[in-house]
């Protein structure tokens, strides 16, 4: 790092003392490999040393690659198989909501593809709890391609002390414990979770709803309705540095959500069974228009 910038980043960081292991690398338990901490010096040895920027530091500095798409999956099936019974006849105003997101290694959990980071947020009547997030890096017990790193910024180097998907898979099961799950084009993050439920020893058959059928029942067939396309279209920023981290795609997709569900109110849509029956005649319809 060169020039006045770099001089300023050395002497805020030499200006703070940093939370370190016992072995003087960053401690990760302190916060300080998180992704909104200050940056911080690292000591690698007699006479060397370097600066560490957060993730969310990084990505302000630098332009990052488009994502690879995610293929759009119309899993109807998903939602049939989900303890929806039991959740039918209740309004969606009564119900805990648990808004999740993954980041990956890649795109293919049937080709050894695995989660790097989850998140996770609960809304309770009608509000997103500030207080109960769920969030963690996942060890994947793989390499990360350097792409997919390029995409989320997560590296080897950041997930090799962090627990592997069993521990991380209980942890968020119980986080969800009672809750209706949501995602953006749910079936690609449950195929991960539900490939692992061998393992893990549970199963992810919570009730389900996906945001992008939400939208469209909202928004009619014809519209984008990727989460850039739906934040957008509903007044939602996210911030380049929290795109395509788990955390931050997370709280936009719980903001959309909390945005249609008044809308699917004003459609008649009041419980649980009501919106699964709408989402499934126009989830065929959408089925049938991407072929």
């Amino acid at each position: 790092m060169a020039g006045r910038a770099g001089a300023d980043l050395r002497s805020r960081a030499l200006a703070r003392p940093a939370a370190r292991s016992r072995d003087g690398r960053c401690d990760r338990a302190a916060g300080d490999c998180g992704h909104a901490s200050e940056i911080w010096p690292e000591d690698l040895g007699p006479g060397r040393g370097r600066i560490c920027i957060p993730l969310r530091e990084a990505r302000r500095a630098s332009k990052r690659p488009p994502p690879v798409p995610r293929a759009v999956v119309y899993d109807f099936d998903l939602l049939g198989r989900a303890r929806e019974g039991e959740v039918a006849q209740t309004p969606l105003d009564r119900l805990t909501f648990v808004v999740f997101d993954t980041e990956t290694t890649g795109l293919l959990p049937s080709e050894g593809d695995e989660i790097v980071q989850i998140a996770a947020v609960r809304i309770v009547n009608g509000r997103r709890v500030e207080s109960e997030v769920f969030d963690t890096l996942v060890n994947p017990g793989r390499p990360i391609p350097a792409v997919s790193t390029a995409v989320h910024g997560i590296s080897e180097a950041m997930v090799a002390e962090a627990p592997g998907i069993v521990e991380v898979g209980r942890r968020f099961h119980k986080f969800a414990e009672g809750a209706v799950l949501v995602a953006h084009n749910a079936p690609f993050d449950l195929e991960f979770l539900r490939r692992k439920e061998g393992v893990i020893g549970l199963s992810f058959d919570h009730p389900v709803l996906d945001t992008v059928l939400l939208s469209a029942v909202v928004f009619g067939q014809s519209e984008g309705h990727s989460l850039d396309a739906l934040t957008h279209r509903l007044g939602i920023t996210i911030p380049e540095e929290a795109r395509h981290t788990a955390i931050g795609d997370t709280v936009a997709t719980a903001d959309a959500f909390l945005k249609l569900l008044p809308a699917l109110k004003a459609r008649g849509l009041v419980t649980f069974g009501d919106v699964v029956a709408e989402v499934r005649q126009h989830g065929r319809l959408l089925k049938d228009l991407n072929g």
